[in-house]
């Protein structure tokens, strides 16, 4: 197992690389290209200019989170051969670059959405949160809006400006795209991108739903267990994986997320994990928390042993944080409270494996 935290190069963070090089037990970022719209090539120079940056600071660059894929390959349109050669494309720099792990998503529109990126909790410190009855009020203009306002004047991943011209258009036609019409535009992408990945020794772990719940009446793609079943099947590749993140899978209070966990790990379709903790207000809302398993709904234990006894050796970035100590920053993704949950985790991970 990997220790690895998310970093937003290019100045847009707040948390530098000499800060998490002094994480006990972090040895890499998981990183992208935020300056490059969907579907265009990530050229070598900016991806070798990022490994160095973070080479220098004596880390590893080994996960990207994430390379969009363009609107036209989710929707099926002919464009999308020329969206997926690019993409080919910046597999093989990424792999020149020493990357071994690429997560990414294939929600259509919407990458994640929460309606309160604040919420305040009993100990002071604040949270993101998510009301299902509140979110399907608001309109795409008032989503996009209070997205942005409480940005801190930081890229929020899936909600950048450029894309919102588009976005209303988009929600419009996905209005007429059955489930099964969506799938067969996935398993087109997993299809093309799959033998470059056994070709350039990428594994990919699609990123579930976020929140699992429909919104605008858009497809849904991975939010439960027979749904991550379906997406695997699609292709048959074990580069074909999931990324395991509990607090996403979580937010639906009938998913099991151990139960997930050891079914997929066990198959080696695991390569990278999001670990965090949620608490539910109601079977729909949810906020979240400190990594412990007192603070939340999910047994962090339970969890971090079943990866463990399915022989899981990929890469675990500690998700989401509260934000403590007064500090400010990208929403869920300050230094202080992710340092707490990599911390926590890593006892969790040395403790079961000497107990074994």
């Amino acid at each position: 197992m990997k220790m690895i935290l998310r970093w937003f190069p290019n100045g847009d963070d707040t948390v530098t690389l000499e800060q998490i090089r002094q994480i006990p037990g972090v040895t890499g970022v998981a990183t992208f290209l935020s300056d490059i719209p969907a579907g265009e090539v990530w050229s070598k120079e900016q991806i070798f200019a990022v490994r160095d940056e973070v080479n220098a600071a004596g880390l590893e660059m080994e996960v990207i989170e994430s390379i969009n894929v363009h609107e036209d390959i989710k929707k099926g349109f002919p464009t999308r051969d020329m969206y997926i050669e690019n993409y080919i494309t910046t597999m093989k720099y990424l792999h020149e670059a020493g990357v071994k792990c690429i997560c990414y998503n294939f929600m259509p529109v919407l990458d994640w959405f929460r309606s309160d990126l604040y919420h305040p909790l009993p100990d002071g410190s604040s949270a993101m949160a998510y009301s299902h009855a509140a979110a399907q009020k608001l309109t795409l203009e008032n989503m996009t809006d209070s997205m942005i306002k409480g940005s801190n004047n930081f890229t929020l991943p899936g909600w950048e400006p450029e894309r919102f011209g588009e976005m209303a258009e988009s929600i419009e036609f996905y209005q007429g795209v059955s489930q099964d019409e969506y799938f067969k535009n996935i398993k087109y992408f997993l299809d093309a991108i799959m033998p470059y990945a056994e070709e350039y020794d990428l594994d990919f772990g699609v990123h579930p739903d976020d929140p699992p719940f429909p919104l605008m009446n858009l497809p849904k793609v991975v939010n439960n267990i027979d749904s991550i079943r379906r997406y695997l099947s699609l292709n048959s590749s074990r580069r074909n994986g999931l990324t395991l993140c509990t607090g996403s899978l979580g937010a639906n209070k009938d998913n099991d997320v151990v139960a997930i966990a050891d079914e997929f790990a066990a198959l080696g379709r695991i390569p990278f994990v999001h670990l965090r903790n949620v608490k539910h207000t109601s079977e729909t809302d949810f906020h979240e928390s400190a990594h412990l398993s007192e603070c939340g709904d999910l047994d962090m234990y339970k969890i971090v042993k079943t990866l463990q006894d399915n022989g899981f050796d990929g890469y675990i970035r500690p998700d989401h944080g509260r934000m403590i100590w007064g500090e400010v920053g990208r929403p869920g993704y300050g230094l202080y409270d992710r340092a707490l949950g990599a911390a926590y985790i890593n006892g969790l991970w040395e403790a079961i494996k000497k107990s074994n």
